[in-house]
Parts: structure tokens; sequence; C-alpha cells
């Protein structure tokens, strides 16, 4: 009696085994267990841009403003007083004290600033940028076009654009007894792609510092001065801190032309990120390109402001490979520094103020 369920129960597990044979053998999957992939979460560590920086010598406020305005940005962040040359602060100091980056189109206030030396241009000189477009010097520095310093540089020619970078200072240093400074480079004869029309128009060749940068931007702004910069960093240097003129240039009839192209890429133009129609008006210039030397891309902000009676000058470089990183982005994080400085009134006259907790802008007073 007991026989019969058995002999069933055989005959039905071997029918389930054959035809899971046959499914196999004319393409169909055998099943397989369920397996659950192990996720592995990647931690993300955000950049921080001041990790190994020593902070002791600069001003803290304005480094402490910088340091927010850039956030977890990949750049560096250089200001300096014009009138003196001191460095107030220093963000990112590994970056900004390595051997250059491509200047990009912050090159073009200094070509510019040659050919109206040269009298190739003027400032009302139209040159063909285009399809019947012609352009003068104040709208090609505010929206940073290219064809217009190709061809200023083309006019100059490579001796003349190199001459007048080594006597501004490009390819030495110019800081005063700061030993991690790096000259940067010139080279030695109009570079292979573009030649002095790219040359003139993205520093192709050239490798230039963010202390470069400040040091020319500074001479612009204080009419013709171009300082040493200095960072002291002891009480006995900064109590003893006196500013040293590395170069006098006659150039205060000319700076109106450039300040003017300086203010309307601000206004609105290429740096119209910084803009601030309710505080302290900036001046400056962009620079946008790839690094062919470093990869990746660059993004440059050189200002200054307060134009009757210039206090700082910033120096903002982004390096990366986001399409983020540009000139217009690092005018931008210019401009939180500035308001974050015109809302502690940096820009008002503090010369009879000597508390730095009451007002920190008395770190550059001092010095004056």
């Amino acid at each position: 009696m007991q026989t019969a369920p058995r002999l069933r129960d055989l005959v039905s597990l071997l029918c389930l085994v054959l035809i899971g044979s046959i499914g196999v053998a004319f393409g169909a999957k055998a099943a397989r267990p369920t397996r659950h992939p192990v996720r592995r979460h990647t931690v993300f560590t955000p950049y921080d841009p001041e990790k190994d920086d020593v902070t002791q010598y600069d001003d803290p406020v304005v480094r402490q403003i910088a340091v927010g305005a850039l956030g977890h940005e990949k750049g560096s962040v250089l200001a300096v007083d014009p009138t003196n040359g001191r460095i107030l602060a220093i963000v990112n100091q590994k970056m900004a004290f390595s051997s250059g980056f491509e200047p990009c189109s912050t090159i073009k206030p200094f070509v510019a600033l040659a050919g109206l030396e040269e009298g190739v241009i003027t400032r009302d000189t139209m040159i063909s940028v285009g399809n019947r477009r012609y352009m003068a010097l104040t709208e090609a520095m505010a929206h940073s076009n290219n064809k217009y310093f190709e061809e200023v540089g083309t006019r100059l020619g490579f001796d003349r654009v190199l001459k007048y970078d080594a006597l501004l200072g490009l390819g030495q240093r110019v800081g005063y007894n700061i030993p991690e400074e790096q000259p940067g480079s010139l080279p030695p004869s109009p570079p292979l792609f573009g030649g002095v029309a790219r040359m003139s128009s993205f520093g192709e060749g050239i490798r230039i510092t963010p202390f470069q940068l400040a040091s020319l931007v500074a001479m612009l702004a204080n009419g013709g001065t171009q300082y040493y910069l200095q960072y002291p960093r002891t009480e006995t240097d900064r109590a003893t801190f006196v500013p040293r003129v590395r170069e006098q240039f006659d150039i205060a009839p000319l700076l109106p032309d450039l300040r003017e192209g300086m203010l309307a890429a601000v206004l609105y133009g290429t740096a119209k990120r910084s803009y601030d129609p309710d505080g302290e008006q900036d001046l400056g210039k962009t620079g946008t390109c790839n690094d062919e030397g470093l990869g990746g891309r660059l993004g440059w902000f050189v200002s200054y402001a307060d134009q009757a009676h210039p206090k700082i000058v910033l120096v903002v470089l982004l390096h990366g490979g986001a399409r983020i990183i540009s000139g217009p982005h690092a005018s931008e994080i210019a401009g939180r520094i500035y308001r974050g400085l015109y809302s502690h009134n940096y820009f008002a006259n503090v010369d009879a103020i000597d508390d730095r907790s009451v007002q920190y802008s008395a770190f550059s007073a001092a010095s004056r």
C-alpha cells in the first residue's frame, strides 16, 4: 500500500530534472541563486585650500573673508596693499608659491600698455575682430576679445612684447626676501603654437605667478610705482616695515585708458559677477584657458578696489578639470571678498584705529 505514493514521488522528481535539462539544452538559463552586490560607499573629502598654510603672518580678517569666499574650490587668493607692496594674506600657499601658470587673458592689459606706449594703438584705434566688426580698447578689454590683442601683439612684434614683459618683471621674482617665491618664465622665441599673436592674447609660452600679477596690478592702481612685495613674518619686521620700490614707470597718461577697460569688464563684461552696486567697485581682468603644461583649466581674476584711494589688490586663481573653472567664476569669488570687506568697513578711513579686534584693516593702515 505504501509503494505507489513513493513511486509517484520518484517519477515526479525525475520529470522535474528532465524538464530542467531540456530547458537548458534549448537555451533557457538555469535558475541561479540571487546575489545582492555589496555597495561600497566612497567617502568624499572636500578640498581644503588652506590645509597646509602658515597663517600667523596674515591679516586675520582679510584671510577669514578670503577663505570663506573661496570655500572648497581648488584655488588660491593673494591679497596685497597696492600703496606699499605689503602682502595681507595668502590662501593656499602651496599653489601661490608654485612654479607658475599660463596667464591666459590677464596678460592683455600689459600688452595694451606696451601698445599704447609704443604708439601702435590709441584708446580709439578700431581693430577688425570679425566679419564687419571692429573694436576699440575699452570694449576689447571688457569682453576680452582675442582678435584685438592678437593684432596688437602682431603690430608690436615678439621682441617688443618680450621687452615689456621682462621690464614689468615677468620671469623674475618680484618679492623681497620671500624665499618660496618662484620666478616663472618667458619664452626665448615666439611660441610654436600661435606665435606672438597667441602670446599676446593668452600668454602662450609664459609662466606667471600670482605675485607677479599682484605686483603689476598694484602698479596700475597706484599710478606707476611697482613695489617689491613683502611678507613680514616677525614682530620686528612688521614694526620696521619700509616699502621698497622695484621700478617707477612714467605711465600716468596711459592709465585712464587701461582703467576704463578694466572697469568696463566689471560693469558689463567678463568680470561682471564681481560687480557690487552697493559697495566699493573694483576694476579687474579675467583669464580663462587650458594650461598645456599642467593639464586642466585655469581661471584667473586680478583686480583692485577703491578707485580714488586704492587699498587692496586681489588675485584669485582656480585650477581643475571642471567647466566651472573660469575667469568669470574667479571674479565671482573676488566679488564675495570685496562685499565681505565692505561690510566690515574696510574701505572706510581707519587711520586713527589701532585695535585690530575692532577694525582689522588697521593692520594695513599701520604700514602707511
